[in-house]
């Protein structure tokens, strides 16, 4: 297959959205967010429904005009004050949803759909495994098939970046997850940059370069998969990520105090505090007798008073003496019951956050 050479400066993002608001109405539906896309990347714009998502991705596409801000492509500016370049003219590929494929086209014909260079509908049906598949209709082929398609369809027009809008919620789960990392592994393989619109925390975690969360029109965090979920900014970032336990604590001399035990922080907050402690981050074990500790901290005594068991693990559910209630995602190969006297400490990170709630 042969390359395409697209000259810029190495350091020039796929996309560069600046402070972009876009009202419908009374209704803010995206408020002065700031997302970048470095050139090559998966990035993952992550919300809930209703946050301003997809709005902020049809902003980028050109499907809407944005009230405020702007946006470049490429280093090329394609909206903003006195800026307005039409969608055909951006260099971005759309993948929707349902696939948007022209029932009436075979897969070739879709694929040849657009501006494109010789060879490259054919190099696309190769790279997304459907070549053989060439002269077949969308209605002939599964839904994972189909969203393949639409994925050589719009690579095959050598696009600046390709935007994906929530593309495996209509599968079955066990079908979205074998083609989310088919077609992770398929923009990777095409050096193609990406941003993809979802609200699977779980598909963002687990395919993306990088996460910018989204609640309410805002950008509320950005970073790696491991920095927003392993360091929320929010608690709110924190539970809509996973599950996650409260604790109140105190931070004194860059030391949080808690029912849990005492602990170093990073954290420049001082007074009473939550820790948000994350499942995995909660060992269990057997009873401690006097001051025990387990991996370096103080164990607080518990007792087991529910268990989920899930096959390769087990989230165990502990009631300390206070009344306070903690889960501990374990491996399955260690039974605890319903009723069990155990002992509980940290052996994971935890994020300190000012107290929400004093």
């Amino acid at each position: 297959m042969s390359a395409v050479v697209t000259m810029r400066p190495v350091d020039t993002p796929a996309i560069a959205a600046v402070a972009v608001t876009k009202r419908f109405g009374t209704t803010v539906a995206v408020d002065r967010a700031s997302l970048t896309v470095p050139h090559g990347r998966v990035v993952a714009l992550l919300g809930p429904s209703g946050s301003g998502k997809t709005t902020l991705l049809r902003a980028i596409a050109g499907f809407e005009v944005p009230d405020e801000g702007s946006v470049e492509i490429g280093g090329a500016a394609v909206a903003g004050p006195d800026v307005w370049v039409e969608p055909e003219d951006r260099r971005v590929g759309m993948v929707f949803q349902d696939g948007a494929l022209f029932p009436h086209l075979t897969v070739a014909g879709n694929v040849r759909f657009g501006r494109h260079r010789e060879r490259r509908p054919e190099e696309c049906l190769e790279l997304v495994g459907l070549a053989d598949r060439a002269g077949s209709y969308p209605h002939e082929l599964s839904g994972g098939e189909r969203q393949r398609v639409a994925l050589a369809r719009a690579l095959a027009t050598d696009p600046e970046v390709v935007l994906l809008d929530e593309p495996f919620a209509s599968l079955d789960a066990g079908l979205r997850t074998a083609l989310r990392e088919e077609v992770v592994a398929i923009l990777r393989t095409a050096g193609a940059s990406a941003l993809l619109v979802t609200h699977d925390q779980q598909e963002a975690l687990s395919l993306a370069d990088s996460i910018a969360l989204m609640r309410t029109g805002s950008i509320v965090q950005t970073g790696t998969p491991e920095e927003v979920y392993g360091a929320p900014a929010t608690r709110w970032a924190a539970e809509f990520l996973g599950a996650v336990d409260v604790v109140r604590g105190t931070v004194s001399g860059g030391v949080v105090t808690c029912e849990l035990g005492s602990f170093p922080t990073l954290s420049g907050t001082l007074g009473v505090v939550d820790v948000l402690v994350r499942p995995e981050s909660v060992a269990i074990g057997p009873p401690a007798s006097g001051a025990a500790e387990g991996n370096g901290q103080a164990r607080a005594a518990a007792t087991v008073v529910g268990r989920s068991f899930y096959g390769s693990e087990q989230v165990i559910r502990v009631e300390l003496h206070s009344g306070l209630q903690l889960n501990s995602r374990r491996p399955s190969f260690i039974t605890w019951q319903v009723g069990d006297a155990v002992s509980v400490w940290v052996e994971g990170p935890v994020t300190v956050l000012a107290c929400e709630h004093p």
